[in-house]
């Protein structure tokens, strides 16, 4: 004889709740990523045109913009930095992380000069991972 209770295990059903709090936390995550990233390339730079120029876009999550603008102002992050303290925020980055990205977006006009300064200051901190902003040249645009 089996004198045991046959006790059945009623399955827990799916609590959504939890499932709909994650989902809404990733969308507001990304809507905010999406508008910072959006911010970096409003600035009035207009990088030089080159046959594989890339949409930028489609950026890589943790790349630093460093603009430069045709007066030779330097921008990161939509404010407005000397030399020194583009140097200083870089080494803080690189001492937390050695292959860090950083990708400059130099105004078309700029004086080579300014773009030379900041590879410089880049180097100094430790960057090696550099990338220069292009964009495709326009159709009506002759090409030589």
């Amino acid at each position: 004889m089996n004198f045991r209770k046959q006790h059945s295990i009623e399955p827990t059903p799916m609590q959504l709740a939890p499932l709909v709090d994650v989902l809404l936390l990733l969308v507001i995550f990304f809507a905010v990523t999406s508008h910072y990233a959006s911010v970096e390339q409003i600035m009035d730079v207009s990088v030089p045109a080159a046959d594989t120029g890339k949409d930028d876009r489609a950026r890589n999550v943790g790349e630093i913009i460093v603009n430069i603008k045709q007066d030779g102002v330097i921008i990161v992050n939509g404010q407005e930095v000397t030399a020194s303290q583009l140097l200083r925020n870089l080494a803080n980055i690189v001492a937390v992380n050695k292959d860090q990205a950083v990708i400059l977006r130099g105004d078309e006009q700029v004086p080579y000069q300014n773009v030379v300064s900041v590879l410089d200051t880049c180097q100094k901190a430790g960057i090696w991972n550099i990338a220069f902003a292009t964009r495709k040249p326009d159709a009506e645009a002759p090409q030589n």
